[in-house]
């Protein structure tokens, strides 16, 4: 684990890029930012090219950071081909959450790769569920699939509460395509792993009752 493969460069150095240009010109990071109005209208782009765009460099190194240690497990898994398709759907499935979500609210605007990320990270977590991870000022091992659970369920706290100047939407979408996806790659996880698939799915079930309901507005 936290090797720096070849495909994970490239995806750090795309986002280096590209945030870096949109730091430092106002207009292209206004052009190419997730904004619902725009998307709505015809620049169906945005929901690919803010994936690479950040605020700052804290939350483009928080990002790329985490990518960083997770991005490995899944290509030890599945090769470096794979990584950038769950990558990818992983970023698109947070932008469509995203657009369903707030699709009423045509000046809602985001950015960031946290929902490319969080898929990349619940896929690691799907497939080495039994992992230890530790959590900054909490010196204590955690399961990792007690983190993906817990880290879905704050997210839905947090799209319900409006928590923060977060996109909860987006990384919960990019869990769900990341889960949904090394299910794909992956089905014989059905029947060595059915605990953990069911535990780890609970919460994006949790989330569509929820809006169901409309108990998320």
């Amino acid at each position: 684990m936290y090797n720096l493969d070849i495909a994970t460069i490239a995806v750090i150095a795309a986002n280096i890029m590209v945030s870096l240009k949109g730091f430092n010109d106002t207009y292209f990071f206004d052009r190419y930012k997730f904004s619902i109005g725009a998307i709505k209208s015809g620049q169906k782009e945005r929901m690919l090219t803010s994936g690479f765009l950040h605020v700052d460099i804290a939350h483009l190194f928080f990002n790329m950071f985490t990518l960083y240690f997770f991005a490995d497990v899944v290509i030890g898994w599945f090769g470096q081909g794979k990584f950038i398709i769950i990558y990818f759907i992983s970023l698109l499935a947070g932008s469509l959450l995203a657009l369903l979500f707030h699709k009423d609210e045509p000046y809602y605007s985001a950015v960031g790769a946290s929902g490319a990320v969080t898929g990349i990270l619940y896929s690691a977590i799907l497939l080495q569920p039994n992992d230890s991870l530790y959590l900054m000022f909490i010196p204590i091992p955690i399961p990792a699939y007690v983190l993906g659970i817990g880290y879905l369920l704050y997210s839905i706290y947090g799209m319900k509460s409006r928590l923060g100047n977060i996109g909860h939407t987006a990384h919960f979408g990019g869990a769900v395509g990341g889960y949904l996806i090394t299910l794909i790659f992956m089905p014989s996880l059905l029947g060595t792993d059915t605990l953990m698939v069911i535990l780890l799915a609970i919460p994006i079930i949790l989330l569509f009752v929820l809006a169901k309901l409309g108990k998320l507005n």
